[in-house]
């Protein structure tokens, strides 16, 4: 059984509400939970990585998301969560988008957000590319120029700092949700692979 009690009590961000949250910007959302880690010293940032999840169509379902309609998967083109892997301790999952516990065991997160992909058509299958926080933090830049319209117009409002850039780039996006293994930071596993690195036990627990 689950102890969602013990999971939460080991928090490292502050309460979901609480998070900086822009909706659709879910790689932003998590780059801001990781600089919040690394001002506040609340874990080591080496136990950290952020996950991007996607293939190579683009089309990835995933459960218990807010915008779902009841139980129905939300087909993402890419979706981003902040993982925490402590030695000795149960990998968690902080998925600003999940109606699932925050954070999340990886073993509830897997049984109910990812389930098993043996009933998924291939081109659903999921992808995940992992990439060490600190890292991340170093590299990521966006303009936020996927979330434009053709008339410039946005898709869905922008968050109300500015742009994240670095010295070398001001967008490069694609290489963090690119599932091509040559390309970007981090290292690509299949679902299957990510699941058996970061957990060994992978009986499904109940929901809370």
């Amino acid at each position: 059984m689950l102890n969602c009690a013990k999971m939460t009590e080991g928090r490292i961000t502050p309460r979901q509400d609480d998070c900086a949250y822009s909706s659709c910007y879910c790689e932003e959302n998590v780059w801001k939970l990781c600089e919040l880690v690394r001002r506040e010293r609340n874990a080591p940032l080496h136990e950290l990585s952020v996950v991007f999840i996607s293939n190579d169509n683009r089309t990835v379902p995933l459960w218990k998301q807010k915008s779902a309609r009841g139980e129905q998967p939300v087909i993402w083109d890419y979706h981003v969560l902040l993982l925490h892997a402590r030695p000795g301790s149960e990998a968690a999952v902080y998925d600003l988008d999940s109606v699932l516990p925050f954070p999340c065991s990886l073993k509830l997160y897997a049984a109910h957000a990812l389930r098993s992909e043996r009933s998924i058509q291939c081109a659903y299958h999921r992808k995940l590319r992992v990439v060490p926080a600190d890292c991340f933090l170093l590299n990521f830049a966006s303009d936020r120029s996927h979330m434009r319209n053709a008339d410039g117009s946005w898709k869905m409002p922008p968050p109300p700092y500015p742009p994240i850039s670095t010295a070398d780039s001001h967008m490069n996006l694609d290489d963090f949700i690119c599932m091509e293994p040559t390309r970007g930071w981090g290292h690509v596993f299949t679902l299957d692979h990510f699941l058996r690195r970061y957990t060994q036990d992978l009986t499904a627990p109940p929901l809370p």
